[in-house]
């Protein structure tokens, strides 16, 4: 679990970088580079306010990948405080 201050979400990453999504910390935020299409699903999440799982990592590295999740919450005040 990492906390963040920011998220950034890029959505240039090329399908055939090999990547499924990269994600990296960038000063004290976050950093996910996700390609268009996941861009696009990810949007409509949002939208539709759904809980939303990037899985990042080599296409091809099995079981080492870390993921990032976007959860909404039903009482807000106990989330980030401080």
């Amino acid at each position: 679990v990492t906390g963040a201050s920011f998220v950034v979400f890029n959505g240039a990453l090329k399908t055939s970088s090999g990547f499924l999504a990269k994600s990296s910390i960038v000063e004290d935020g976050l950093m996910v580079q996700i390609t268009r299409e996941t861009m696009e699903s990810l949007r409509q999440a949002l939208r539709d306010k759904k809980d939303f799982k990037i899985t990042c990592g080599k296409m091809d590295a099995g079981d080492g990948k870390e993921y990032v999740d976007i959860c909404w919450v039903e009482n807000e005040e106990k989330t980030n405080k401080g």
